[in-house]
């Protein structure tokens, strides 16, 4: 999956046929073991608990033949390899990761390759980290189906047995399944839960359909409740989206948070961005700060693309000597943001002193505006088509930490929730300023000249009742949803 992946089901329509893989397939399926294997509990079934990173090979895990992690080589010992991968693991867990996602293949697996592969696997899990195994299938395909199925099980047979016991390594049946109707993966699904029938649930992690998208439907089908489901989402997945609030909106779509990990997400680290500040047009920050605050703030995790692999432009660590070292640190703390390991300053906003301003709804394309001009306390605030009025423009005064006080040019008073309510749906007016936490708003810049605005006493963003488009519909508060009509344009008049 990585971006070097040409996504051209964005833009086209796929037609998937089954039969080219099929004619190279052996028609056998390998037996199943005679007694069933007693598979060791999860260590987590808790998607906030996975904060990790991919470990991938340099030419992407997309590979024909054996998979070779970036770092090591072809002709490393088992014991070489595992010395490697400790000091690799090290600076992933002083990074505060606790997860490693490694790819998985028959060549891999099937053959002698195994026995040295398996020192990272093993030096992972000897490290106290969670290990997610993953099915990627070769490069000469990249059909999103399984290349070959008698060595698709046999693969899972022999990495199922090897780590049945151990209850941090987790099995990912594959990544990236587009090449299947919604139906044809959901008996791939059930077919591989069928085989490791004493297998916990918990260990075992389920892409979404498509491009590990669609994880609703997946986890809709009851037959795997209690199973992990695998989320991946780039910016070139949705060309429609800008605002920090628009990407948050594709992690809030999520149906089954808790047993969510978003096990690929990235942007570009080995630029100067600084992904901490404020966003501007730039679609790659407003992405990154958008998929982490939602991650953050739902508790889902998250595993990086790609933690570290040789030549790539979004790898999060490079190496350096044996060991390596953070490619942006902005990017990094914006992930440890996702697995709550760190607290970040928002963005907030700036404002020319003494200027006035038109605030637009994203989503109306209308003005916040005091109804009928009113000079009076408790006039209401609605929307209104923009015609330049004073009743439409409005002073933002800093008060320290992000907050401000909003003043309508009109009637010189602020916007204020009405009764001091910290309840949701509650009118918004204009009131006499008096130093009141209802009447102070933090205001965060979300990109593209949109912000989000939040009262300081109910925590509540600044929202269109209903998501109107009409003149007049009411100003209200309301809980913070990322939605099109709580985003505002705020334009120097």
């Amino acid at each position: 999956m990585l971006h070097t992946k040409k996504y051209f089901f964005l833009i086209a329509v796929i037609v998937f046929c089954n039969c080219k893989k099929e004619a190279q397939q052996t028609p056998e399926t390998p037996e199943q073991p005679e007694q069933p294997i007693t598979f060791a509990p999860a260590t987590s079934a808790n998607s906030a608990d996975f904060k990790g990173v991919n470990w991938a090979d340099a030419r992407d895990n997309f590979t024909d033949d054996a998979l070779v992690l970036s770092g090591t080589t072809p002709a490393d010992s088992y014991t070489t390899i595992q010395t490697k991968a400790n000091t690799i693991l090290a600076g992933f867990k002083t990074a505060g990761a606790n997860t490693v996602r490694l790819p998985v293949n028959p060549s891999t697996v099937i053959g002698t390759w195994w026995q040295q592969y398996k020192g990272a696997i093993d030096k992972a899990s000897a490290l106290g980290m969670k290990v997610v195994l993953a099915y990627w299938e070769g490069a000469s395909s990249k059909d999103g189906l399984v290349d070959n199925t008698f060595s698709f099980w046999k693969m899972w047979d022999t990495v199922t047995t090897a780590y049945s016991t151990k209850g941090n390594i987790y099995f990912e049946v594959m990544n990236e399944p587009h090449g299947y109707s919604l139906t044809d993966l959901n008996n791939l699904y059930a077919e591989f839960l069928s085989r490791y029938s004493t297998m916990p649930r918990a260990r075992i992690i389920l892409d979404g359909a498509g491009y590990a998208t669609d994880l609703n439907s997946i986890g809709a089908d009851s037959r795997f409740d209690s199973c992990l489901l695998s989320f991946h989402f780039y910016t070139w997945f949705d060309g429609n989206k800008e605002t920090t609030a628009d990407w948050e909106q594709t992690i809030n779509a999520l149906s089954y948070p808790a047993r969510t990990i978003v096990t690929e997400f990235g942007v570009p680290m080995t630029s100067v961005k600084d992904y901490l500040a404020a966003p501007g047009t730039d679609r790659e920050v407003t992405y990154l700060q958008g998929m982490t605050n939602a991650m953050h703030d739902l508790n889902i995790g998250g595993i990086y693309w790609p933690g570290l692999r040789t030549n790539d432009s979004y790898s999060m660590f490079t190496q350096s000597g044996s060991g390596i070292v953070t490619s942006n640190t902005s990017g990094l703390s914006r992930l440890r943001y996702a697995w709550n390991e760190e607290d970040i300053t928002a963005p907030y906003a700036s404002f020319t002193a003494g200027a006035w301003y038109k605030v637009i709804n994203k989503n109306s394309t209308k003005s916040l505006d005091v109804n009928n001009s009113s000079v009076d306390d408790g006039g209401s605030i609605i929307q209104w088509e923009y015609w330049g009025g004073n009743n439409q423009q409005w002073q933002f005064n800093a008060l320290g930490d992000g907050y401000f006080s909003i003043t309508n040019k009109n009637s010189s008073k602020a916007l204020d929730v009405d009764g001091a309510s910290a309840d949701a749906g509650k009118s918004i007016v204009q009131w006499s300023y008096a130093d009141s936490t209802n009447q102070q708003w933090q205001i965060i810049d979300i990109g593209f000249g949109y912000y989000k605005i939040i009262n300081k006493k109910s925590g509540l963003s600044l929202d269109v009742n209903g998501q109107s488009t009409e003149n007049g519909g009411n100003i209200i508060q309301w809980y913070w949803n990322s939605g099109a009509n709580q985003q505002w344009q705020l334009t120097e008049h």
